[in-house]
């Protein structure tokens, strides 16, 4: 009898586990913190001999009288939740929390709200905007990134995911998104169409499979690395193919793709303080979007933008070029995330994906698009391959960061 009573009470524990990371998993969290919380949570009550095998879209979970198997697509983030869940975890054991008590706990996570439409409205168009400036844009061509986001969100939020695939809905709101800028362009509203369409497309770029995906990798998860490098991969082809969509579906009514001669730069937005600014904003903007808990979104800010102005720094005044620039960009953005962790008490994940966001190779993507549109091959082939280039200076930045540091927050 007792020998049932504990079977029950392990399966029980092994759920609450199993349920925990798939909180975690499913709302951002990197392969090595799903596990690490899973087990931490096992070994407070007292369950012996369970094996947990997190891949980035599955959980397998067994014990000596248990088995489970959790399917859990790649979809956004909540990075919320991930705080909630990983202060979660630390509290059954400050706080010796009963299974019960465990239980309801995770309950009332699991049904944490999500951010109010107007915040989420708000921070997409001040976010686009940011990012335009960041790429080069004027205010007129931040405006417009500004206003076709709106739309762009209201697409994505209530027609793109809940009626289309993934992968379609990308397709569709790239092409949306592309025939907007190019709509406003012409009414003389912006100048610099190629910053306009960066600026609203960067509201697409896949950031939390993208960063997660490298942190896996950096974490010598290499399986469930490559996939969400993979399903990133797929969300940037599919962006792709609705820009390059946009501009030719214009072609066939004008008769030639719009001309753009490659990344231009607005003299007063280039400066210095602007693009600090613009950092910020498009950092803090972007953890709204990402589900940071509210306390976070300065830090965020300022961490983003940290790396966006070591970037800038060495990429503008020193020999580095974009690789080197970005690598260390990167590097600096993985330690100060750590150090916000630290202080902050709570997740790095919170800090590196949008403290990364602007590092991420969105214009290379759009410049690969508008060259294989306008057929300009070779062009497109050295923007494709510049993009690569700085993915993988993000990688070993975070890498070389991961090891001076020696350990996980």
């Amino acid at each position: 009898m007792e020998n049932a009573v504990d079977e029950i009470r392990s399966e029980e524990v092994l759920r609450l586990a199993s349920e925990a990371g798939r909180i975690l998993l499913q709302n951002g969290a990197e392969i090595s913190r799903v596990e690490d919380t899973m087990e931490r949570i096992a070994t407070h009550y007292g369950v012996q001999g369970e094996n947990f095998f997190v891949l980035s879209n599955g959980i397998f979970t067994t014990g000596r009288s248990y088995a489970n198997a959790q399917f859990i697509p790649i979809k956004g983030a909540s990075l919320d939740k991930v705080a909630a869940v990983n202060q979660f975890s630390r509290d059954i054991q400050a706080y010796d929390l009963s299974l019960e008590e465990a239980c309801a706990r995770l309950e009332e996570i699991k049904n944490l709200p999500s951010k109010p439409l107007w915040e989420q409205y708000v921070a997409a168009g001040i976010g686009c905007a940011a990012f335009c400036i960041i790429f080069g844009g004027g205010l007129a061509d931040a405006a417009a990134s500004l206003a076709a986001a709106l739309f762009l969100n209201f697409f994505v939020a209530r027609i793109g995911m809940p009626y289309l695939s993934k992968t379609l809905a990308n397709v569709a709101a790239g092409f949306i998104g592309t025939l907007l800028c190019i709509l406003f362009y012409s009414l003389g509203f912006g100048s610099n169409l190629g910053n306009m369409v960066v600026g609203t497309m960067i509201l697409l770029i896949p950031g939390v499979a993208f960063t997660n995906g490298l942190r896996d990798i950096a974490n010598e998860d290499y399986l469930a690395g490559m996939t969400r490098l993979t399903d990133a991969l797929m969300m940037f082809i599919a962006i792709a193919v609705g820009v390059c969509s946009g501009f030719v579906a214009h072609s066939w009514f004008h008769g030639s793709v719009i001309h753009l001669s490659g990344t231009t730069t607005d003299t007063y937005t280039s400066m210095i303080p602007i693009q600090m600014l613009a950092a910020f904003l498009g950092t803090a903007s972007f953890s709204v979007l990402f589900g940071l808990p509210r306390k976070h979104y300065l830090p965020a800010g300022l961490i983003g933008m940290a790396g966006w102005m070591a970037y800038l720094l060495l990429n503008r005044y020193t020999a580095s070029g974009p690789f080197a620039s970005t690598l260390l960009a990167s590097g600096i953005v993985a330690l100060l995330s750590r150090f916000g962790a630290v202080r902050l008490k709570c997740p790095g994940t919170l800090f590196l994906i949008p403290g990364e966001f602007p590092l991420i190779p969105g214009g290379g993507v759009f410049w690969t698009s508008y060259y294989i549109a306008s057929e300009q091959f070779p062009l497109a082939v050295n923007a494709g391959l510049t993009a690569i280039k700085v993915t993988l200076a993000i990688v070993l930045g975070i890498i070389i960061a991961a090891n001076a540091l020696g350990r996980r927050d």
